[in-house]
């Protein structure tokens, strides 16, 4: 689904992404573990086709995503940490909007079933965006989607600010989009959020990915003593 190749990127001398290498099969989630400056948002916008790699390929569906962008983007979802929506619109509206610049058309019902099923309180679908929690801007998103049939998911520190039960009603409906066979792309700090709900975990420093191994190999305080390892070397 997702694969990198020797993918780098460089800005004049410095090199924020160096030779990475990497692939996420569906039903995956792989996390990038790695402090502010890693690499890890360059990853994910270098699969997004935001920037362009200075040499390697990154690629989706065996397309690469600087050849083949509409291609790509066609089949992808990306929740980044702080979601866009416009606030004076409803959730429903908002969701209705951006699938209907994706081509995709949905009945009002069936906008209410995407966004409950996404973990949206019923009571909050018709309400304003601007009385919505950070979480509940999160599941807008998944909701989308679900509503693009993504099969390839890209995040960057979706759970950044959510309170616990916020996470870890995000993390569920991640594990039930994995069960679908969707490939998540995950960056992100949270090593308990990782290691409880990834398949697979990147850990990166100063843009070289360092280690990367199942989550299910690692406890979280072997994981946790390798993370610190890494940091402060």
């Amino acid at each position: 689904m997702l694969k990198a190749t020797n993918l780098t990127k460089k800005y004049g001398n410095f090199t924020a992404l160096n030779a990475l290498n990497l692939s996420v099969e569906g039903g995956d989630i792989f996390c990038l573990l790695g402090a502010n400056g890693a690499g890890k948002s360059t990853t994910i916008n270098l699969f997004l086709n935001f920037i362009e790699p200075t040499t390697g390929e990154a690629a989706i569906n065996s397309l690469n995503v600087t050849q083949y962008p509409g291609e790509t983007k066609q089949v992808l979802a990306y929740i980044p940490e702080n979601l866009m929506l416009y606030s004076n619109l409803t959730g429903l509206e908002n969701l209705d909007f951006f699938c209907g610049l994706g081509g995709k058309h949905y009945s009002r019902e069936q906008l209410e079933g995407l966004l409950e099923q996404s973990g949206l309180q019923k009571a909050f679908i018709h309400r304003r965006v601007s009385s919505y929690s950070k979480g509940m801007r999160q599941k807008v998103g998944i909701a989308l989607a679900r509503a693009r049939e993504a099969s390839v998911l890209l995040l960057d520190e979706p759970t950044s600010g959510l309170d616990p039960k916020a996470s870890n009603e995000f993390s569920e409906l991640l594990l039930e989009m994995k069960g679908k066979g969707v490939a998540t792309l995950m960056a992100t700090h949270d090593l308990f959020r990782a290691k409880d709900t990834g398949t697979h975990i990147g850990i990166m420093k100063e843009g070289v990915l360092v280690e990367q191994f199942k989550s299910g190999d690692v406890s979280f305080q072997d994981l946790e003593k390798l993370y610190l390892r890494h940091m402060h070397n």
